[in-house]
């Protein structure tokens, strides 16, 4: 990332960032528009089909697609793709200084959103296997509604703190964002969603092995193996961005792995909890009959 400046009598003021793309080779800027956005449209009919297949069907009513609503919602407000579909057809690949601290503050936001949205609903499942019968009064519609806003202001809040953080930086001539605040903020959140997600499911393992009958594991690994298939898929690349040591990182593998967690992970989301979860299949024949 670049940036311009005009000079005043107080000095340097920033005016806007110039974005460097994926590429510099003219020739692929309109197949990147074409791919993005196909990815885009998808995403959005995808997380939006899947708010909507919740709403309308009256079985998956629980708890547990209540967060599977919240985060299908998290995966549909991607602030990114727009200006980034922009800047594939433009010559000028620039965004202002206030257009890129807001995109910086909803991207952490909602980065943030969507970690603990996937511990919250590791939390949903053990509660629902490893102590049903008293499902309905932990995870009534109170708590489940206290904990989804607690968890949207704990994400916004700490986005608005960092993406103010940063913006507070001196822009110097090397022309680099300082990531050191922001690598600990991602590193705190990280594990401590992580810690409950492992935690979660050490119990939930422990807890299936103890079900004696097929039927029942079955539906215990099929109310988990979709989750479960989502945090890997959203950790997982994460981690390859996060945990490398510093010398191995290049900036064109970093752009590969942020555009997998960015634009990959939101689309893929609703296939996985489609495919793989049983009541999920069975809404969905509800509604096309």
């Amino acid at each position: 990332m670049d940036f311009q400046e005009t000079s005043n009598k107080n000095g340097n003021v920033i005016i806007e960032f110039i974005l460097l793309g994926l590429t510099d080779c003219p020739v692929l800027q309109p197949l990147l528009f074409v791919l993005f956005l196909i990815v885009y449209l998808v995403t959005l009919i995808g997380n939006l089909g899947m708010i909507v297949l919740i709403r309308l069907d009256s079985r998956p009513h629980t708890p547990t697609y209540f967060f599977l609503t919240n985060l299908a919602f998290v995966g549909y407000t991607s602030n990114a793709t727009p200006q980034m579909l922009t800047n594939f057809l433009s010559e000028k690949k620039s965004i202002s200084f206030a257009g890129f601290f807001t995109q910086c503050y909803l991207f952490i936001a909602v980065l943030l959103t969507e970690f603990y949205m996937l511990a919250a609903m590791a939390y949903d499942h053990y509660v629902a296997i490893c102590n049903p019968l008293r499902y309905s009064v932990k995870m009534s519609w109170k708590v489940c509604t206290g904990l989804a806003t607690f968890l949207y202001v704990c994400g916004f809040s700490d986005g608005l703190f960092q993406a103010t953080l940063t913006f507070h930086l001196i822009f110097c001539k090397s022309n680099v964002i300082k990531e050191h605040a922001m690598l600990i903020s991602a590193g705190f959140n990280l594990s401590n969603s992580l810690t409950i997600i492992l935690v979660s499911y050490v119990f939930i393992i422990a807890a299936i092995f103890h079900i004696k009958s097929a039927e029942g594991r079955h539906k215990a690994f099929s109310t988990c193996g979709s989750h479960m298939m989502a945090v890997i898929l959203f950790y997982g690349t994460l981690f390859c961005m996060y945990v490398r040591p510093p010398t191995d990182k290049t900036a064109e593998e970093s752009k590969i792995i942020a555009v997998f967690y960015t634009f990959v992970s939101p689309v893929l989301n609703p296939l996985i909890y489609s495919l793989w979860n049983d009541d999920a299949k069975q809404a969905l024949k509800n509604v096309f009959r």
